[in-house]
């Protein structure tokens, strides 16, 4: 069952504009005043609270509910339990190259997103 997530508060969003490379100064100036000095960014990984141990976990579950399959499904695909592939998705077991492999051609990606 999926659960629902807490949206993060937004402090800062960040604004790309395409103008033409005459109008580029007056477009700097009309918006200095709303820029921050110093802006930090915050990698991808820290903004949704996953750290390395978990990326692997993350990716199965995420190409999993991609292509609309259950745990036991994917396991079914893969030839392992179904409680192989919740502990993969857990962090609680590690996932080897020919492991990555099956997974990938069960998954329909590349195998070297899992490792």
């Amino acid at each position: 069952m999926l659960e629902r997530t807490k949206a993060r508060p937004i402090e800062n969003v960040e604004l790309r504009f395409v103008v033409p490379a005459s109008k580029a100064d007056a477009v700097r100036k009309a918006v200095a005043p709303f820029l921050e000095e110093e802006t930090s960014a915050v990698p991808w990984r820290e903004a949704l609270g996953i750290d390395d141990a978990d990326l692997p976990g993350e990716m199965v579950r995420g190409g999993r509910v991609k292509e609309g399959l259950t745990q036991a499904q994917l396991a079914a695909l893969v030839g392992i339990p179904q409680r192989h592939v919740s502990e993969i998705e857990h962090g609680k077991r590690p996932i080897g190259k020919e492991m990555a492999k099956r997974l990938g051609k069960a998954l329909g990606v590349s195998y070297k997103v899992f490792l």
